[in-house]
C-alpha cells in the first residue's frame, strides 16, 4: 500500500522500508515556529527509523462544541504555514476540509485532503476533494461499520481519483466515549486502499458537559500496538510539545518527547508481524 502512495506523493520518504507510515503533527496550526519545530523533530525520528512521514495539521477547526473554542489563526495564514512545512522539511502534508468549496483552496497548499469522520457521507465534499486530484483521506464515521466505508471509496474513485486512504477513529460508545473495533481495519483493507488507525482521536471522550472533549492518552501505546498487529498500513497521531497548553484536543494528544519511544516499540511490532 505504501508503494501506491509513493506514486502520488513526490516527497514520501522511506517507502521501501517495509514500515507503517505515520501522519503526525498538532491538532491545529498554532503558529509557524511550532509547526516547523514539530515537523522537524518528527521527521528526524521517522528518518532514523525509516518510517514514511506525512505532516498533519488542521488549518481550521470547524467542529468545535462551544462557540468560544479555538478554531485557528486564519485560513490563508495556516495554509501557507502547511505549505512551508512541506517545502522546508521535504515531507507531504495533510489537512482537513469541511465544505466543498474548501477543497480547491486547500489543494493549492497540501498533498492530502482529509475528510472528517462526521462528514464521511457528504457526497459533494468527497467528490470535490476527489476532483482536485490530491490523495483523499476519509475518516470512518463513529457511527459506521468498516464495511459501509466501501461507498466512500466508491464516491472518490468514481469521481476519477484512485488515490484514497481510509482512517478508523473508533465508534461511538454511549454518549461520551469511543471504542475501537479492530475488525474494521482488515475489513477496510479489502477495498484495496491503505488503512490508517487514528490513535489519538479514538481515545477521545467527546460531548463532555463542559463542552471540552476529554481523552485517555495513557492508552495511546495500547491502541497503536494493536493496530499495527492487525495490519494497519499507517498510524495517525496528534502530538504537541506541551499537550496541556495545546489550543485544541490536548486531552488526547501524545507529548512530543514521548514519540520516539513509542515509534521504536511500534517498529518492532511491525517487524514481528510482517
Amino acid at each position: 500500500m505504501i508503494e501506491n502512495l509513493a506514486t502520488v506523493l513526490p516527497h514520501f520518504r522511506n517507502t521501501n522500508s517495509g514500515q507503517f507510515f505515520l501522519m503526525a503533527g498538532p491538532c491545529v496550526i498554532e503558529g509557524e515556529d511550532m509547526a516547523l519545530r514539530i515537523a522537524e523533530q518528527v521527521r528526524q525520528l521517522t528518518d532514523k527509523l525509516q518510517i514514511p512521514y506525512i505532516f498533519k495539521g488542521s488549518y481550521r477547526k470547524a467542529n468545535r462544541s462551544r462557540l468560544d473554542s479555538y478554531t485557528g489563526i486564519g485560513d490563508e495564514k495556516a495554509l501557507r504555514i502547511l505549505q512551508k512545512v512541506g517545502r522546508e522539511m521535504g515531507v507531504p502534508t495533510v489537512t482537513d476540509i469541511h465544505e466543498s468549496e474548501e477543497a480547491v483552496l486547500a489543494a493549492e497548499y497540501v498533498d492530502v485532503l482529509q475528510i472528517p469522520a462526521f462528514l464521511c457521507r457528504q457526497t459533494d465534499l468527497l467528490v470535490a476533494a476527489a476532483k482536485t486530484g490530491k490523495v483523499v483521506n476519509v475518516k470512518k464515521g463513529q457511527f459506521l461499520s468498516g464495511e459501509s466505508m466501501q461507498f466512500a471509496v466508491d464516491k472518490v474513485k468514481q469521481s476519477g481519483n484512485e488515490h484514497v486512504i481510509l482512517t478508523d477513529r473508533g465508534n461511538s460508545f454511549g454518549y461520551s466515549d469511543l471504542v475501537v473495533d479492530f475488525r474494521n481495519l482488515p475489513v477496510m483493507r479489502e477495498f484495496g486502499v491503505p488503512v490508517v488507525m487514528d490513535v489519538t482521536h479514538s481515545l477521545q471522550q467527546p460531548n463532555q458537559s463542559s463542552g471540552v472533549t476529554g481523552g485517555k492518552p495513557q492508552l495511546i501505546e495500547t491502541i497503536a500496538k494493536a493496530a499495527i498487529a492487525v495490519g494497519a498500513d499507517g498510524l495517525f497521531i496528534e502530538t504537541h510539545p506541551t499537550p496541556a497548553t495545546a489550543k485544541s484536543d490536548g486531552a488526547n494528544m501524545l507529548a512530543l518527547d514521548r514519540l520516539e519511544d513509542l515509534l521504536v516499540k511500534l517498529t518492532r511490532v511491525r517487524e514481528a508481524v510482517r
